[in-house]
């Protein structure tokens, strides 16, 4: 294959690979019934006059399935670390006993589940159409090249290596998705 396709290629790969990767981020976040310290990432506390990540003043660990403990590392952030955990909006209810902040992970209604398997759905649509911009990124750069001198033949093979990298990035989405679906709507 010609060593420009193949670049456009590597280019594309890359680009979906970090489609891929950035919804794996984002299903991590989606908590699925059982306790994970990645549950508070994104939850930042006002310490020594500026937002700071949550794991970046203290430990979080998930001693049981069912409860997640922060464990300051200055016992007088135990408040702002209390009230950014509710100020969240992620409806846990911490509660503090002077040493560290215990946080109950609350069982999923049937309800909950279905709003976070829609959810994740919304995030693999967002995969999806990242993975959709590569490839029409990747087909344009082939036609400019095509244009520049690049044998049609050639072309027609970049598009249509382009086509089975799209296809088997949209079906790793769909299978990402399928297992984080079951893992929520799993009791």
């Amino acid at each position: 294959m010609d060593e420009d396709v193949q670049m456009v290629l590597d280019i594309a790969k890359e680009a979906m690979d970090k489609a891929i990767g950035h919804l794996e981020k984002e299903l991590l976040k989606i908590r699925a019934g059982k306790a994970n310290p990645i549950m508070l990432d994104g939850i930042s506390v006002e310490a020594y006059g500026a937002m700071t990540p949550l794991n970046q003043v203290s430990s979080i660990s998930a001693p049981d399935p069912r409860l997640l403990t922060v464990q300051p590392w200055d016992k007088s952030m135990l408040g702002p670390i209390e009230k950014a955990i509710i100020g969240s909006n992620r409806g846990f209810n911490p509660s503090n006993d002077g040493q560290l902040i215990r946080v109950p992970v609350p069982s999923l209604s049937e309800d909950r589940r279905k709003d976070l398997v829609k959810r994740a759905k919304e995030e693999g649509e967002h995969a999806k159409v990242g993975i959709r911009a590569a490839r029409k990124g990747a087909n344009d750069e082939i036609k400019s090249l095509v244009k520049d001198g690049l044998s049609e033949d050639a072309g027609k093979k970049g598009e249509a290596a382009i086509q089975d990298m799209t296809n088997k990035y949209g079906s790793s989405v769909d299978n990402h998705l399928k297992k984080k679906e079951k893992e929520i709507m799993t009791v």
